[in-house]
């Protein structure tokens, strides 16, 4: 089935409720589908093959992803900061599309022959278009989505319908939320997040609100004040949260009973604050790809709690973890030969399921003859399941020819008390291979030396893992979802320059 079925079952069994906003004024179920249906109308009038959308969160991402859907054709939201050339490029690899576009943006996605359609303009067309009168084609494409290429040229992956249905089917119960609850959107839609929150939200008969720039100012007073529920940020944005909560303080946000983030490494002293911030919230750990239709890995409330209050050492490394695989997911990791390896020991990780996609615009399926994906990230599992992510394996920094994760390190270098943030890198080494060269940002208002916290450091890690090099920077260069460049630490370590900033 098609996931424009998700929003059909949703209006079903809560059609009166509100779907998109705020309490009052906000977009039904009822309507939602009702625009959807309009709107889809309108998609297959242009006689476009794609729809692209270029915007910030906001009722018109939900309306289009279930409009596109019922119009048979795959919809690609693209990262609205990117430049007009960076825009065109991506634009250009989609089959004839029609771009529903901020009015702030329509200028950077305009083009001779393209059709562009201002976002005011399209949700008032999906209100007034009669609808279609028959179903679209399942099995299609559904979603294709631009990986952040941090580490390579950015690739479409396409998500099917297939994909994205099991994922929702497989994780949320339908109509399963009470009518009081209401979750936060502020990754943005161009993340896999971002989409995978409007398909299960919307299956759950959640109400959603968006935050269309992060700001943890706004983001908490828009908990407080539409009484939200649950809520998922990226590491970054929890970092600047529990800053602006400051040390000691709580957040004050009753309402917030569960509160998601993934997308990258969240450095424990963080999560350690931010749990303590919220004392009464359920935190959840979400690990996954864009290839995997988003979660894979979940890493609940209970397990986080666990982990902060026991003393058994094995289960509180379980917070560094990226918890157990969902329902109909499995994990392999495996070594070089190809061979999975027993608990314990770092590999290569391989997932399968149903909503492990692996296919990219151009190139086909990468999975293999047994439905297996390479995700390209190198980990290892604990005796009960627990994964736990070392990084991508391109990050893998080999130094004599032993293999050394950075996530190791860094992971001892946040624990220094003056060190707000780690990055750990290989360095081409004529000696070694590589050396190992690190990078740290100072808590505010301390000061950080990269001579005494390596001496620090070396008591707590193998003399081979010790980094050959410490540097202080003001900060680390990230992408908007929060991923450390790591290519660009490497090229300023190597001209001898700080990375200028995002």
């Amino acid at each position: 089935m098609g996931v424009e079925v998700l929003l059909d079952l949703a209006t079903a069994m809560c059609g009166d409720r509100v779907a998109v906003g705020s309490r009052d004024g906000g977009l039904t179920f009822d309507e939602l589908a009702a625009h959807s249906d309009g709107a889809a109308a309108l998609i297959r009038g242009t006689g476009a093959h794609h729809v692209a959308f270029v915007g910030l969160n906001g009722p018109a991402l939900s309306v289009a992803v279930f409009a596109a859907a019922k119009a048979g054709v795959p919809i690609t939201p693209l990262n609205y900061r990117l430049s007009h050339e960076q825009l065109e490029e991506l634009l250009d690899t989609l089959d004839n599309p029609l771009v529903i576009a901020d009015e702030a943006f329509i200028e950077r996605v305009a083009g001779p022959g393209r059709s562009v359609l201002p976002t005011p303009e399209f949700l008032a067309k999906a209100q007034t278009t009669p609808p279609l009168g028959e179903p679209a084609p399942e099995n299609e494409p559904a979603v294709v989505l631009f990986t952040s290429g941090t580490t390579s040229k950015p690739k479409g992956v396409m998500l099917r319908h297939e994909n994205l249905t099991s994922y929702s089917l497989q994780t949320v119960e339908m109509a399963s939320a009470g009518e009081d609850e209401c979750a936060l959107i502020s990754v943005p839609p161009y993340h896999v997040a971002g989409i995978a929150t409007v398909l299960t939200n919307t299956y759950a008969g959640r109400r959603v609100v968006h935050l269309p720039d992060f700001d943890p100012q706004m983001w908490l007073e828009t908990v407080r004040q539409e009484g939200v529920t649950s809520a998922m940020v990226v590491p970054t944005m929890l970092a600047r949260i529990v800053d602006f909560v400051g040390d000691g303080g709580k957040a004050d946000v009753p309402t917030l009973r569960s509160l998601a983030y993934g997308g990258a490494r969240l450095p424990r002293p963080v999560l350690e604050r931010a749990l303590a911030a919220f004392p009464d919230t359920g935190f959840i750990n979400a690990y996954g790809l864009t290839e995997t239709s988003s979660t894979i890995a979940v890493l609940g409330p209970d397990d986080h709690r666990a982990a902060v209050d026991t003393t058994d050492e094995q289960v509180r490394a379980r917070l560094g973890s990226a918890g157990q695989a969902v329902p109909g997911v499995e994990f392999a990791i495996r070594g070089e030969d190809g061979h999975v390896l027993p608990a314990g020991e770092p590999g290569a990780l391989w997932v399968r399921g149903a909503q492990v996609s692996g296919e990219y615009v151009g190139q086909g399926s990468l999975l293999d003859a047994d439905g297996w994906f390479h995700t390209r990230d190198r980990g290892w599992l604990d005796d009960e399941g627990y994964l736990f992510i070392e990084g991508r394996t391109d990050d893998t920094i080999i130094r004599g020819g032993e293999n050394v994760a950075p996530a190791e390190i860094e992971d001892v270098l946040v624990e220094h008390p003056a060190v707000k943030e780690a990055a750990v890198v290989g360095i081409p080494d004529d000696e070694w291979g590589e050396r190992i060269a690190a990078v740290v940002v100072a808590n505010p208002g301390m000061q950080a030396d990269g001579d005494q916290i390596r001496e620090w450091a070396r008591g707590r890690l193998r003399g081979s893992k010790t980094p050959d090099s410490i540097t202080v920077w003001p900060e680390l260069p990230y992408n908007q979802l929060g991923k450390l460049l790591r290519r660009d630490v490497v090229s300023a370590l190597l001209a001898g320059t700080t990375p200028a900033p995002a």
